[in-house]
């Protein structure tokens, strides 16, 4: 007799492999490139440096901004004293209060002045520390895509390198937007609930992954060309296995399906057309074919989700692949050891095992 169970919906889909982070390494400031301080290839970790850019155009600016921070600051001292003498004598009109007045302007220009040239002090000080170029995260790096001696320049468009972090790692699973649609009406009806989504990954050569990861997030957008929706899975990859670019198959289960019905695979029939049906134990004992739908299997039981009813009775031994609709049967339980009875006993109605 059976009865509905919860049985997960597994989704088998194409998936391709994407870095976790990707920083391409461009250079803030031009000049020629003196060094290259990593090897290609290696794992570099964020804030080392990897290039190092010729120096010495920006060292002179700094000792040029210095210098011109020195000369404000005598300046808007000398300014500050004058204008300081200045008050007393404008307060007993010794002098005109205008010439006070331009005095104590020319104080504050000076000391303005001096806040400005501190400022290009710093900016000096941050271009002669953009020389030297740092890794902006922790990762693989690649290839150098330039040599020592090239010219480099603060907004060229080709990187000097990427660097790639692989462990964990991303897996962008394609799905389209009308499984998505069934999903969510399956899920509004009341029929499936949603499973905590973990994935499973095959590779190219057909092997297991052995590190199962989860899902992230899903996209908001449908892909105009392809009609497809992007998952994303979260992976570990301590041995490298995985690698940007690689295509994988990904199965997860989105939903339960709670209203479902596990049946022996040897109790279901498929037409030419792959219908399937089953045999069931009707009234009076008489066999009873019916159309129902079973679009996947889990592990030596099919998943019907239409066309049976709680109580119904399957039969799943004793000839359900040679009976007629309308056969007289003797249902006996599917876990009774069988007998073999003489063709005197056995002539009347067809033994069958039911669940």
């Amino acid at each position: 007799m059976l009865k509905p169970t919860s049985v997960p919906i597994t989704t088998e889909l194409n998936g391709r492999v994407t870095p976790y982070q990707m920083s391409q390494v461009r250079p803030q400031v031009s000049g020629i490139l003196r060094k290259r301080l990593f090897k290609e290839g290696a794992i570099v970790r964020q804030g080392q440096t990897l290039y190092q850019i010729d120096p010495s155009l920006y060292r002179a600016a700094v000792d040029e901004a210095q210098a011109n921070l020195q000369s404000a600051r005598a300046n808007a001292e000398a300014t500050r004293a004058r204008a300081d003498r200045f008050r007393p004598l404008a307060e007993i009109d010794a002098v005109s209060k205008l010439d006070y007045t331009d005095a104590a302007g020319a104080a504050r220009q000076a000391q303005a002045s001096v806040a400005q040239t501190n400022a290009q002090l710093q900016t000096a000080r941050i271009n002669l520390r953009f020389t030297d170029v740092p890794a902006p995260i922790t990762g693989r790096i690649g290839r150098s895509l330039v040599t020592e001696g090239a010219l480099v320049t603060a907004n060229q468009a080709d990187p000097l390198a990427v660097i790639q972090r692989l462990d964990p790692i991303f897996v962008d699973i394609q799905q389209s937007s009308a499984d998505l649609l069934a999903l969510r009406r399956a899920l509004s009806d009341g029929g499936s609930e949603p499973a905590t989504a973990t994935v499973r990954l095959k590779l190219e050569d057909g092997s297991e992954y052995t590190e199962s990861g989860t899902v992230e997030f899903s996209e908001v957008m449908v892909d105009q060309n392809t009609g497809t929706i992007t998952l994303r899975a979260r992976f570990p990859n301590p041995r490298g296995t995985l690698l940007p670019g690689m295509f994988v198959r990904a199965a997860f289960a989105q939903s339960i399906d709670t209203r479902a019905f596990l049946v022996p695979q040897q109790a279901l029939l498929r037409d030419a057309k792959g219908q399937a049906s089953l045999f069931l134990v009707g009234p009076d004992n008489k066999a009873v074919q019916r159309n129902v739908t079973a679009q996947r299997a889990q592990g030596s039981n099919w998943i019907v989700t239409q066309g049976l009813n709680p109580g119904d009775k399957v039969i799943v031994q004793g000839g359900a692949s040679v009976l007629r609709p309308g056969a007289a049967i003797r249902p006996v339980p599917a876990n009774t050891p069988q007998r073999i009875a003489s063709p005197q006993r056995g002539k009347d109605a067809v033994p069958a095992k039911g669940d």
